[in-house]
């Protein structure tokens, strides 16, 4: 199935189930209260969370003149993208990775880490910035943040209905209807985790996207294969302090974690996404 259709669907998905669950437990009054509250904060990450995250990771923005081959290397490729220059910013850190952020494409952002630039070739690290200028050219920070506020509105109607449950609180809009105990305490322990769990598949359709998308702009699907599978590796010998709720934006996972903490993970699994860039044919 197509990742683009895929999206499309977790996202219908992820809509049905705040409806659900609002209709389920908080009633409509309650379900438009948590998804306002979620808008709004969202709307302030959205609006401000490439500001944010570069400052986290202490990340320097660095001209033409102190880094010229990485200045140049994205300009290039932004221009093969149709894409405004982004800023560029240096991570400082031995972990190989590398994510672009920003609100649109007019004020976005690459960061790339000091440990990135030594381990891999000219060929292989301009697989990774077409990847992230992929990102920004399909504006996959929108996307992830009305994913956001939908699952944080999903979570907030769940802590809601834990507290009246707690408190013997009812649906103020439904009272003749009653409540389903039963349902309720389903809605509240399984909606959330249904809706990580979308969000997170969401995520991981818009990596495969920006793969094939990036090797585009590169020219060579293979290089980027063969910068992901050095990643991949390096990431899991060398640490990095990651924030685990800006993990999603890095090329690769800068955690580590298998098992049933890969149900969780924001990323496709390594194996299969260089396998899709080596049978990707460029026309």
């Amino acid at each position: 199935m197509n990742n683009t259709l895929k999206t499309f669907i977790f996202m219908a998905g992820l809509t049905a189930l705040l409806v659900v669950i609002g209709n389920v437990i908080g009633g409509q009054t309650g379900m438009f209260i948590a998804f306002a509250f979620a808008v709004a904060m969202n709307f302030a990450s959205y609006w401000f969370s490439d500001k944010i995250v570069l400052r986290m990771y202490n990340a320097q923005e660095v001209s033409e003149s102190e880094s010229p081959e990485l200045y140049s290397m994205v300009r290039n490729l932004a221009t093969r993208a149709r894409l405004p220059m982004p800023k560029v910013y240096v991570i400082p850190g031995d972990q190989p990775n590398a994510f672009a952020t920003g609100r649109d494409p007019e004020h976005a952002a690459v960061a790339v880490t000091e440990g990135i630039t030594r381990l891999l070739s000219r060929d292989e690290l301009a697989g990774v910035i077409g990847h992230e200028l992929a990102h920004i050219k399909n504006r996959d920070i929108l996307i992830g943040s009305v994913a956001a506020t939908i699952a944080g509105a999903i979570s907030m109607i769940a802590n809601i209905a834990q507290l009246s449950m707690l408190f013997g609180g009812g649906r103020s809009d439904d009272e003749e209807h009653g409540q389903n105990p039963l349902a309720m305490l389903a809605m509240i322990i399984i909606a959330p985790i249904a809706a990580m769990l979308i969000q997170m598949a969401i995520s991981r359709s818009r990596e495969y996207i920006a793969d094939e998308d990036g090797a585009r702009i590169a020219g060579n699907p293979r290089y980027l294969s063969g910068a992901l599978r050095k990643l991949h590796n390096a990431s899991q010998q060398i640490p990095l302090e990651a924030n685990p709720a800006t993990a999603h934006m890095f090329i690769v996972s800068p955690l580590s974690g298998g098992g049933i903490v890969s149900l969780f993970s924001t990323h496709p699994p390594m194996e299969k996404r260089i396998a899709r860039l080596e049978s990707l044919r460029l026309a």
